[in-house]
């Protein structure tokens, strides 16, 4: 089986980042990776191109880590709170699963995707509860938030009672 190395121009999940010398099958990198401009073949011409690939990932890492930073202390300094159907005695139907909280931060201005978002079980109880969310490598947060009732809460009826009092 033959393999070429290839310079990669930019960041491909699974294979590497702008700037990274990376073996690939022929056939991967004839057919993918070259066509779409993805990546260069290695010759000496091209290994003066790696010098100005790796200064811009340098620099889009450093954005990447600063954003994430900001973004980690958004979400740390707010408090969310969702509001779920509920019966007798405080018993909710259904639970608060990952998307819900997802579409209440987007409500927020803030746009996560589910596999950020550490929740590791769907809640079925009221209160308040925390899940972690991981923004970059380095950069993990948490948010904070609570499971209240739309409508109030009333105890469940003592039927028994009333049966008597007949």
């Amino acid at each position: 089986m033959a393999n070429n190395q290839v310079l990669l121009l930019q960041p491909i999940k699974g294979l590497g980042a702008e700037g990274d010398t990376v073996t690939v099958r022929a056939g991967y990198a004839r057919n993918f990776l070259l066509p779409r401009k993805l990546a260069l073949p290695i010759t000496q011409a091209n290994k003066k191109h790696v010098e100005s690939l790796l200064k811009a990932r340098e620099a889009r890492e450093q954005k990447e880590f600063e954003d994430a930073r900001t973004l980690g202390e958004k979400i740390a300094s707010i408090h969310i709170a969702i509001a779920v159907k509920t019966g007798e005695g405080g018993k909710m139907f259904g639970a608060v699963t990952a998307n819900d909280l997802i579409e209440r931060l987007k409500e927020e201005g803030i746009e996560l995707v589910k596999k950020q978002l550490g929740l590791p079980a769907p809640i079925k109880e009221l209160g308040s509860h925390t899940a972690a969310v991981k923004l970059h490598a380095d950069v993990e947060s948490e948010i904070k938030f609570e499971v209240v009732s739309e409508n109030p809460i009333e105890e469940a009826a003592e039927e028994s009672s009333e049966e008597d009092e007949d």
